[in-house]
Protein backbone atom coordinates (compact mmCIF):
# COMPACT_ATOMS: atom_id res chain seq x y z
CA UNK A 1 0.00 0.00 0.00
CA UNK A 2 1.55 3.23 -0.86
CA UNK A 3 2.34 6.27 1.64
CA UNK A 4 -0.73 8.21 0.42
CA UNK A 5 -2.83 5.19 1.09
CA UNK A 6 -1.87 4.69 4.97
CA UNK A 7 -2.34 8.19 5.31
CA UNK A 8 -6.02 8.34 4.30
CA UNK A 9 -6.93 5.20 6.18
CA UNK A 10 -5.40 7.41 9.27
CA UNK A 11 -7.66 10.15 8.23
CA UNK A 12 -10.63 7.69 7.78
CA UNK A 13 -9.77 6.04 11.56
CA UNK A 14 -11.06 8.26 14.28
CA UNK A 15 -8.71 5.87 16.43
CA UNK A 16 -5.44 7.69 14.29
CA UNK A 17 -3.94 11.45 14.57
CA UNK A 18 -4.37 12.22 11.08
CA UNK A 19 -6.56 14.29 9.71
CA UNK A 20 -7.46 16.82 6.54
CA UNK A 21 -6.19 20.11 8.55
CA UNK A 22 -3.11 18.79 9.15
CA UNK A 23 -2.08 17.54 5.43
CA UNK A 24 -3.53 21.41 4.53
CA UNK A 25 -0.52 22.62 6.71
CA UNK A 26 1.74 20.21 5.13
CA UNK A 27 0.41 21.43 1.55
CA UNK A 28 0.61 25.07 2.30
CA UNK A 29 4.26 24.93 3.73
CA UNK A 30 4.98 23.39 0.79
CA UNK A 31 3.35 26.12 -1.69
CA UNK A 32 4.54 28.62 0.78
CA UNK A 33 8.72 27.45 0.39
CA UNK A 34 7.97 27.25 -3.40
CA UNK A 35 6.98 30.71 -3.66
CA UNK A 36 9.72 31.90 -1.34
CA UNK A 37 12.20 29.51 -3.63
CA UNK A 38 10.60 30.86 -6.76
CA UNK A 39 9.85 27.47 -8.13
CA UNK A 40 7.28 25.59 -8.37
CA UNK A 41 5.18 23.03 -5.63
CA UNK A 42 6.58 19.89 -7.98
CA UNK A 43 10.49 21.27 -7.47
CA UNK A 44 9.83 21.42 -3.82
CA UNK A 45 8.13 17.79 -3.34
CA UNK A 46 11.04 16.54 -5.54
CA UNK A 47 13.32 17.81 -2.67
CA UNK A 48 10.67 16.07 0.02
CA UNK A 49 10.91 13.05 -1.60
CA UNK A 50 15.07 13.22 -1.15
CA UNK A 51 14.51 14.36 2.25
CA UNK A 52 12.30 10.86 2.50
CA UNK A 53 14.99 8.69 0.89
CA UNK A 54 17.48 9.57 3.47
CA UNK A 55 14.80 9.28 6.34
CA UNK A 56 14.34 6.27 6.30
CA UNK A 57 17.64 4.50 6.51
CA UNK A 58 18.14 7.14 9.39
CA UNK A 59 14.68 6.35 11.53
CA UNK A 60 15.22 3.23 10.41
CA UNK A 61 18.95 3.11 12.54
CA UNK A 62 17.31 4.85 15.57
CA UNK A 63 14.38 2.19 15.46
CA UNK A 64 16.74 -0.79 15.90
CA UNK A 65 19.03 0.91 18.22
CA UNK A 66 16.12 2.46 20.61
CA UNK A 67 13.15 0.59 20.26
CA UNK A 68 10.03 1.68 18.01
CA UNK A 69 8.37 3.92 20.96
CA UNK A 70 11.74 5.95 20.92
CA UNK A 71 11.14 5.98 17.31
CA UNK A 72 7.75 7.45 17.43
CA UNK A 73 8.55 9.45 20.07
CA UNK A 74 11.24 11.08 18.02
CA UNK A 75 8.90 11.62 15.21
CA UNK A 76 6.23 13.11 17.54
CA UNK A 77 8.80 15.31 19.16
CA UNK A 78 10.08 17.07 15.47
CA UNK A 79 7.37 17.18 12.94
CA UNK A 80 5.38 19.81 12.19
CA UNK A 81 5.40 22.68 9.81
CA UNK A 82 7.28 24.85 11.94
CA UNK A 83 11.85 25.19 11.35
CA UNK A 84 13.87 22.92 13.59
CA UNK A 85 17.45 22.62 12.75
CA UNK A 86 17.40 20.40 15.85
CA UNK A 87 15.34 18.38 13.63
CA UNK A 88 17.63 17.70 11.20
CA UNK A 89 20.83 17.87 13.27
CA UNK A 90 18.97 14.69 15.31
CA UNK A 91 18.41 13.01 12.40
CA UNK A 92 21.10 13.32 10.01
CA UNK A 93 25.20 13.41 10.51
CA UNK A 94 26.94 16.32 8.67
CA UNK A 95 28.25 14.07 5.80
CA UNK A 96 24.25 12.96 4.77
CA UNK A 97 23.41 16.51 4.78
CA UNK A 98 25.48 16.93 2.79
CA UNK A 99 25.23 13.76 0.71
CA UNK A 100 21.59 14.48 0.94
CA UNK A 101 21.97 18.50 -0.43
CA UNK A 102 23.59 17.32 -3.38
CA UNK A 103 21.15 14.41 -4.42
CA UNK A 104 18.28 17.48 -4.31
CA UNK A 105 20.61 19.96 -5.95
CA UNK A 106 21.38 17.26 -8.87
CA UNK A 107 17.37 16.51 -9.34
CA UNK A 108 15.75 19.54 -8.77
CA UNK A 109 18.35 22.51 -10.69
CA UNK A 110 18.06 24.35 -7.04
CA UNK A 111 21.15 25.75 -5.47
CA UNK A 112 22.52 23.31 -2.81
CA UNK A 113 22.51 26.57 -0.38
CA UNK A 114 18.69 27.23 -0.52
CA UNK A 115 18.24 23.47 -0.25
CA UNK A 116 20.53 23.55 2.98
CA UNK A 117 18.20 26.10 4.31
CA UNK A 118 15.14 24.62 3.51
CA UNK A 119 15.61 21.32 5.25
CA UNK A 120 14.83 22.82 9.01
CA UNK A 121 10.97 22.75 7.21
CA UNK A 122 11.29 20.17 5.10
CA UNK A 123 12.62 17.67 8.01
CA UNK A 124 9.92 18.19 10.16
CA UNK A 125 6.89 18.19 7.10
CA UNK A 126 8.24 14.17 6.35
CA UNK A 127 8.20 13.38 10.34
CA UNK A 128 4.71 15.68 10.08
CA UNK A 129 3.70 12.82 7.13
CA UNK A 130 5.18 10.14 9.35
CA UNK A 131 3.31 11.12 11.89
CA UNK A 132 -0.31 10.63 11.06
CA UNK A 133 -0.25 7.80 11.48
CA UNK A 134 0.08 7.82 15.44
CA UNK A 135 -2.82 6.43 17.96
CA UNK A 136 -4.90 9.62 18.86
CA UNK A 137 -5.35 8.40 22.38
CA UNK A 138 -1.69 6.73 22.66
CA UNK A 139 0.99 8.89 20.38
CA UNK A 140 4.38 6.70 21.94
CA UNK A 141 1.85 3.31 20.59
CA UNK A 142 1.54 2.00 16.90
CA UNK A 143 1.99 4.14 13.81
CA UNK A 144 1.07 2.12 10.55
CA UNK A 145 2.36 4.82 8.68
CA UNK A 146 5.51 5.44 10.48
CA UNK A 147 5.73 1.29 10.25
CA UNK A 148 4.98 1.30 6.65
CA UNK A 149 7.52 3.84 5.50
CA UNK A 150 10.29 1.94 7.43
CA UNK A 151 9.37 -1.78 6.56
CA UNK A 152 8.69 -0.74 2.79
CA UNK A 153 11.10 -2.70 0.12
CA UNK A 154 13.59 0.70 -0.26
CA UNK A 155 13.38 0.67 -3.66
CA UNK A 156 14.86 3.70 -4.18
CA UNK A 157 11.77 5.13 -4.58
CA UNK A 158 10.65 7.36 -1.52
CA UNK A 159 7.21 8.36 -2.42
CA UNK A 160 6.80 11.29 0.20
CA UNK A 161 6.72 13.29 -3.74
CA UNK A 162 3.89 11.31 -4.51
CA UNK A 163 2.39 11.39 -1.57
CA UNK A 164 2.26 15.23 -1.26
CA UNK A 165 1.19 15.65 -5.20
CA UNK A 166 -1.91 13.49 -3.92
CA UNK A 167 -2.66 15.29 -1.08
CA UNK A 168 -2.83 18.86 -2.69
CA UNK A 169 -5.63 16.82 -5.09
CA UNK A 170 -7.53 15.57 -1.97
CA UNK A 171 -8.03 18.87 -0.33
CA UNK A 172 -8.57 20.22 -3.99
CA UNK A 173 -10.82 17.98 -5.77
Amino acid sequence: MSLFNQILNAIDNPNQQANPSQLASIVSTVQQLSNNANTDASTIQSVLSVVGKYARPALQQKRQADGEQQTQSFVNQYSGTQPSTQAVESLFSMPQIQQLVQEAAQRTGLNAGMIQSMLPILVPLVLNFLQTGADAQNPQGSNSVLSSFLDSDQDGDVDISDAMKLASRYLNP
